[in-house]
């Protein structure tokens, strides 16, 4: 199975990458910083190609699928795992800051997914989102980002309804506390702020700790390969999304 992944430098992406590789996939991953991804294809060998490129641009997209294609002899899967993070009380959001993490979680995917659309029509391939827990448990500040993931959830079954014809899947993982770097690329924390305050959110997950990115791994796996679901947004998150509070 060849799939490219986005955002593979790091965290989810990277993870998946490796969990793939490990199954014998051929695995293609993309981003912006080629130091990254080229160390992450270089721990998992043969099995796993880096790309740079922004999924904001045109051309680093056309480059990824035609690199995806090349690696993989096809291109079975498309996980859009890339994005950034946008944080702040409302009224101190820029406009200018806003259409920037819409065009990198929701525009470029989107767009991504067009590209790649003829060659998983031709293997009846699957399209894996990557959404967010907060499009179920609601926080302080966190409107720009959770407002992209509400519209990963729409992309996803208007998607799934758009290419089922062509035997395409499309669905969406949306994990809950996930120790990644995506808040540290933001310049919000610094890893140590950012581990602190996730490990500090295990009382409100069910099974009383947060999640490891293998653990979102298996799920998107899942996706790649189940033949008759589409549309679905899966929640991988501990039972975050349950609502219990500390007591």
């Amino acid at each position: 199975m060849s799939v490219l992944i986005t955002g593979g430098g790091s965290g989810i992406g990277a993870g998946t990458a490796a969990y793939l590789v490990e199954r014998g996939c051929r695995v293609t991953i993309s981003g912006r910083r080629a130091d990254r991804i080229a160390q992450v294809a270089t721990e998992l060998g043969e099995g796993c190609r880096a790309v740079q490129g922004d999924v904001t641009a045109a051309a680093d997209r056309a480059r990824m699928v035609e690199a995806a294609v090349d690696h993989g002899g096809a291109l079975h899967g498309l996980v859009n795992n890339a994005g950034n993070m946008y944080r702040g009380p409302l009224a101190t959001l820029e406009e200018a800051a806003l259409l920037e993490v819409f065009h990198s979680n929701v525009v470029g995917a989107m767009l991504l997914t067009g590209a790649a659309e003829p060659h998983l029509a031709a293997t009846g391939g699957a399209v894996v989102f990557l959404g967010s827990i907060h499009n179920r448990r609601a926080f302080p500040g966190v409107s720009p980002y959770a407002a992209t993931k509400g519209a990963i959830e729409a992309l996803t079954r208007s998607l799934a309804a758009e290419l089922g014809p062509q035997q395409i899947r499309v669905n969406c993982v949306a994990p809950g506390a996930v120790f990644t770097e995506i808040n540290q690329r933001a310049g919000l924390f610094t890893d140590e702020e950012a581990l602190e305050r996730l490990q500090g959110m295990k009382g409100l997950h069910a099974l009383g700790r947060i999640g490891e990115v293998h653990e979102v791994a298996e799920a998107i796996a899942y996706f790649l390969t189940a033949e008759w679901t589409t549309g679905t947004v899966l929640e991988v998150d501990g039972g975050l999304a349950l609502g219990i509070t500390q007591g």
